[in-house]
């Protein structure tokens, strides 16, 4: 009988052991991002090594095709529980849904914000000798606007319409990567403007050599246009820094920009939603981190909770942690009392 109760006490602990060590085990989560040469990725691996690692997650952050196929994954694939979005395209996925599209709602209905992050440049890039030198004027030209599914071919698509009032001909556009539709930019010449989202600086165009700038330029945005003020009611202005791009500018430039948020899923198995908070605590906690170590986007980005368009939320369960950590933050310190001579004999100091 001794035994028995022996052996039954051993295998309890080992059990208890057990569910322990799942408890403080690293659990494997994905963030899809966008191409492996954007900002994004970048701002996904920083998340992965300052943030994830005290919320007991293995973040992997994983490259894709960019906003638009991040929604889908996030939805539908195992292990996605982050993304990248960009508002334009939550946005366009919101109102598709309102008008109709099933499908729009099933995917975009479920998704939450956790929150906004910094403001992503849109490059419009043309060779160097074109007589193209503004955004405002691109019309009827050949136009690289990013592959299907990714953020940048619905800003680029979506920009176009609002500020000319009709869609990219299709006999005008062309869906390349960056890297294809620049070799035709600069090659055949089959495409006279390549559109590039990304938050500067973007390692594409850092990685440019300096007789980049015999090939290739940055179109200017003038928001003084008729037709680029259509477009600042979704999109913000931006300057595009010479500091950020020395071997293709000389001086800043005008630019426009799109809002990058951070998104979730409406979880609610509670270790998941246990994992989340603590993730949201511990981006509160190692948040200066990203901003001194992490990519210089970091810095622009300010840890709030602003109010949100119609239709888009913010996840509860870590809304409530960050709303908690950001009040705590702004509490002042407390006045620290001196010790009497009695406390100190006593040892009660501290």
């Amino acid at each position: 009988m001794q035994f028995l109760m022996r052996q039954w006490k051993r295998s309890i602990a080992g059990v208890l052991c057990l569910v322990a060590t799942a408890a403080w085990a690293q659990v494997p989560y994905k963030i899809v991002t966008a191409s492996a040469r954007g900002t994004y990725i970048q701002i996904g691996r920083d998340l992965a090594k300052f943030v994830a690692p005290d919320a007991g997650i293995d973040l992997e952050a994983v490259p894709s095709a960019g906003s638009a196929e991040n929604v889908q994954r996030l939805r539908h694939e195992p292990g996605v529980k982050f993304a990248l979005v960009q508002s334009d395209v939550y946005q366009a996925f919101l109102d598709q849904a309102a008008g109709g599209n099933a499908e729009a709602r099933e995917m975009i209905v479920p998704l939450r914000l956790i929150m906004p992050l910094y403001n992503e440049e849109i490059y419009f890039i043309a060779r160097a000798d074109s007589n193209l030198n503004y955004v405002h004027e691109i019309k009827d030209a050949k136009i690289n606007v990013g592959p299907l599914l990714s953020g940048t071919a619905m800003s680029a698509t979506t920009l176009y319409r609002q500020m000319f009032g009709a869609p990219v001909a299709d006999a005008n556009a062309s869906f390349l990567t960056n890297e294809e539709a620049l070799v035709k930019l600069t090659g055949d010449k089959s495409i006279d403007v390549v559109v590039v989202v990304a938050g500067q600086p973007a390692k594409l165009l850092v990685d440019m050599k300096p007789e980049a700038r015999q090939l290739i330029k940055l179109l200017k945005f003038d928001p003084n246009q008729p037709a680029s003020q259509a477009a600042m009611k979704t999109y913000f202005p931006a300057t595009v820094r010479a500091s950020s791009y020395p071997n293709l500018l000389t001086e800043d430039i005008a630019g426009i920009a799109v809002k990058a948020y951070l998104v979730t899923y409406d979880y609610n198995l509670g270790m998941t939603v246990h994992r989340l908070t603590k993730f949201a605590r511990s981006l509160c906690a190692n948040f200066d981190k990203l901003q001194t170590q992490g990519h210089p986007k970091w810095r622009e980005v300010e840890f709030a909770l602003p109010e949100l368009s119609r239709g888009w939320s913010y996840y509860p369960p870590m809304f409530r942690e960050m709303k908690s950590c950001m009040a705590n933050k702004a509490k002042p310190p407390k006045p620290v009392k001196p010790c009497t001579q009695q406390e100190r004999i006593l040892g009660l100091c501290k």
